[in-house]
């Protein structure tokens, strides 16, 4: 299993633990991939997650530019199109994790943009 994969499946553990609820996994559209959609209570929540091994070169938030930002903003609102969900709320998380994966420290933003 790819590190990427793995930390993938580490996020959606974290946030199934604090009672989200996994509505799809790496969804994909032209505009790009939204790795998490999960439900919290009334709010449909895009989730990307990052992983770093090490903070040697930045850690994960960095890595989340403008252009990324419009990107998931995009798939996003593509996605509520074709779910007909476009009067939902929803939020943007990032969900970092960080280090060894067999004991990964999170660093969750909830509405992070």
């Amino acid at each position: 299993m790819a590190c990427g994969d793995h930390a993938e499946d580490l996020a959606l553990h974290y946030l199934q633990a604090k009672s989200f609820t996994l509505e799809e996994r790496n969804f994909n559209c032209r505009y790009g991939e939204i790795d998490l959609i999960m439900r919290d209570k009334d709010y449909i929540v895009f989730v990307e997650v990052r992983y770093r091994a090490s903070l040697q070169f930045g850690g994960a938030l960095e890595s989340i530019d403008q252009f990324k930002q419009a990107k998931l903003r995009r798939a996003a609102e593509y996605y509520l199109v074709k779910r007909k969900s476009n009067d939902c709320a929803c939020r943007f998380d990032i969900l970092c994790v960080n280090g060894n994966l067999n004991k990964p420290d999170y660093e969750w933003i909830a509405n992070a943009f």
